[in-house]
């Protein structure tokens, strides 16, 4: 992996490996610049091919790239499945087939069975987190309550960063009313909300113990970390960069 890159020591089990880029390291200019891996933000389209060409490398592995629509759509992934492919999360037991994530704010959740030979990956945003994806990954994944998988949180907006308004509060509280206590009263009608804490107690509730990377602080928010990450809420314009997780 790339010398900057995330996830790269997580110790996702024998047969695993993980990465997440920053926004170093490709050829796209600003407001892009450098490392954008998304094609969909009006970026220069020969710009986007050379920086997945550059991720695709350095993987040694095949990223397939979904069109994500912060929905709870699911696909499993084989030699077969064409980038552009819509869902919001996906898996694969297949060698060389990398899910892969795109984010500028939301959250990649990463997710390993090396006893199975089995990875997923979600995007999580908070439509999604609220709307059910990691339970519906696990669920496609078949891995039932989750205790044989590992799980790594990527960079996201930050709980001092991320306002939200009543709608966000009670997409996640209508079903858990302690989900309360991970948003933070800012001001009339609007919180701060804790998105990687909201997804480590989804992940507990689904079985899931070993959790690593995202801890909310400040290191790990999109927003804070303008020369590491790209970010949505802080520029408007921006690129896109990526988590991946894949069987060698």
């Amino acid at each position: 992996m790339r010398s900057g890159w995330l996830a790269g020591d997580w110790p996702a089990g024998d047969g695993v490996l993980a990465t997440c880029s920053t926004r170093t390291g490709g050829v796209s200019n600003a407001p892009y610049d450098s490392l954008n891996l998304g094609d969909h933000v009006n970026d220069d389209p020969a710009a986007v091919a050379a920086n997945r060409r550059r991720y695709a490398e350095a993987l040694g592995a095949r990223p397939v790239f979904l069109r994500q629509v912060h929905g709870t759509g699911i696909v499993p992934l084989s030699a077969a499945t064409p980038d552009g492919t819509e869902a919001d999360a996906c898996w694969t037991r297949e060698r060389g087939i990398a899910c892969t994530i795109l984010v500028a704010d939301c959250m990649p959740v990463l997710l390993a069975d090396a006893r199975d030979g089995i990875v997923g990956a979600a995007h999580c945003g908070w439509r999604g987190l609220a709307g059910g994806v990691l339970p519906n990954v696990l669920q496609a994944m078949g891995v039932g309550d989750g205790v044989r998988l590992r799980a790594w949180l990527g960079p996201c907006i930050g709980p001092q960063r991320f306002e939200v308004g009543e709608d966000v509060l009670a997409a996640f509280t209508k079903d858990d009313a302690d989900a309360v206590r991970f948003f933070r009263p800012h001001a009339q009608g609007k919180f701060l909300a804790d998105l990687p804490a909201l997804a480590r107690r989804q992940l507990a509730g689904l079985g899931i113990t070993q959790v690593e990377g995202n801890d909310g602080s400040d290191a790990w928010c999109t927003v804070t970390q303008g020369s590491r990450f790209f970010s949505h809420r802080r520029d408007r314009v921006s690129g896109r960069f990526a988590a991946s997780i894949w069987l060698a």
